[in-house]
């Protein structure tokens, strides 16, 4: 028999997903364990940036006024040449004042914040230090078994949660390890934070070259003068290739052609691109949300933006069935429409940004490419500029729609219809890292 804890929910993974979604249970007064295999947060900086769908989930955590404090708001967008011609960009200053307006700061960051917020509620734990190596389920519970210090222990719950990222353990148990849906891009992505003077040459907060070569991303990531520059390479090549490689590129991408004592590296992180959603974000009582449920190339933010609302959406489900505001079927509904979202506007929105930055002739990309005609359309309109650019929000659902009608117990209220929105005004507002 699993050793029973005083805990409604376990959540794997102490990443930010995993940490907003205790908190947000716990100071609802949800008993909630949080485990990570690791002895402490990730510290490296990963993404950045947070799309409104993401700040309203934030709000509700009450960490967006350190989030702001730590980092700031970005303003323009744009899409340049290699030789830095601006082709087009969204003025996301339209957007100041608002409460879910979008903010820049690395993802370990936010972790510490939400770590904090975390600590202090008296319904959660945290364990570092437990490695999940085994799982199971019946009727009335789930339970894992985990690996420690101390020796293994099993730890059991009403619900099981998987934040535990890309390579999900949860996932594999559920699914196998090598289920994961989707491809694998014929690229690989090199993610650098740089200090260089990018604003020196005309620049925005965040930039997108368009090269059929030298594609890359360049947006500012700090209060300090860090930037983050993800650039792409060729498939095979070895760290050591890609870092051989390295001073060539940024001479060749970077404007100005900087020489290496011009500018100052304090990160370099090769990784593939992928795009994988898994076959059910829910098996019984264990569910997936995040990077352990879905992936996606990162230039747009929807990996980011998506996982965050994914967490709002899942703590909306598990919060009505602990206050018996909604049946355990909810949580039918949070598989069936986050994949929904995923396969609808996350999948193919963050695909096209990647596709769109090695387009093969960028000087005509203007006239080809309805996104950016899409921008077109509103840029002298500042009213259908905010409309467009909070088409995110789209990717957002309403969960406690399904809750019981308290005039009919036991039965669910009928869900409230959502307003159609085009695939570029959801672009729109995901446009940076």
């Amino acid at each position: 028999m699993a050793e029973s804890l005083d805990a409604w929910v376990i959540v794997v993974g102490a990443g930010p997903a995993g940490l907003l979604l205790t908190q947000l249970l716990a100071q609802k007064g949800v008993p909630v364990v949080l485990v990570e295999k690791s002895d402490k947060l990730d510290e490296q900086p990963r993404a950045t940036h947070y799309a409104a769908p993401a700040m309203a989930e934030l709000l509700r955590a009450g960490v967006v006024e350190e989030m702001g404090q730590a980092g700031f708001h970005p303003h323009t967008i744009c899409w340049r040449l290699l030789d830095g011609t601006k082709l087009t960009g969204l003025d996301h200053s339209l957007t100041e004042g608002d409460e879910d307006q979008m903010v820049c700061l690395p993802l370990n960051k936010l972790g510490q914040i939400l770590y904090n917020k975390v600590k202090q509620q008296p319904n959660a734990t945290i364990l570092f230090n437990h490695e999940v190596i085994n799982s199971a389920q019946d009727e009335d519970s789930a339970s894992i078994t985990v690996s420690t210090p101390t020796g293994e222990r099993n730890l059991r719950a009403r619900y099981i949660v998987g934040c535990d990222g890309a390579n999900s353990k949860i996932r594999r148990m559920l699914f196998g390890d090598w289920e994961f849906p989707g491809k694998t891009w014929d690229v690989q992505v090199v993610a650098t934070n740089v200090y260089y003077d990018f604003y020196k040459y005309g620049y925005e907060d965040a930039n997108f070259i368009i090269d059929p070569v030298h594609w890359y991303m360049a947006s500012r990531i700090s209060t300090d003068g860090m930037w983050r520059v993800s650039y792409g390479e060729q498939v095979g090549l070895t760290k050591d290739d890609l870092l051989a490689n390295r001073d060539e590129k940024f001479r060749t991408m970077l404007p100005g052609h900087p020489e290496p004592d011009q500018y100052r590296i304090t990160n370099f992180s090769p990784y593939k691109v992928h795009q994988r959603l898994a076959k059910s974000m829910r098996v019984g009582r264990f569910i997936l949300a995040a990077d352990a449920a879905h992936l996606c190339n990162p230039f747009g933010g929807l990996g980011l933006t998506g996982g965050i609302v994914d967490v709002g959406g899942l703590f909306d489900c598990l919060v009505g069935i602990y206050e018996n505001k909604a049946q355990d079927s909810i949580l039918d509904k949070y598989d069936q429409i986050r994949r929904e979202k995923y396969e609808q506007f996350i999948n193919p929105i963050s695909s096209s940004n990647i596709v769109r930055m090695h387009d093969k002739d960028p000087k005509t990309i203007m006239q080809r490419d309805e996104f950016f005609q899409a921008i077109d359309k509103v840029k002298d309109d500042p009213e259908a500029k905010k409309e467009f650019l909070n088409g995110i929000n789209v990717i957002k659902h309403d969960f406690t729609q399904y809750y019981k009608d308290s005039s009919n117990v036991g039965e669910e209220k009928s869900p409230k219809p959502e307003k159609p929105v085009s695939v570029s005004a959801v672009a729109a507002g995901s446009v940076a890292e």
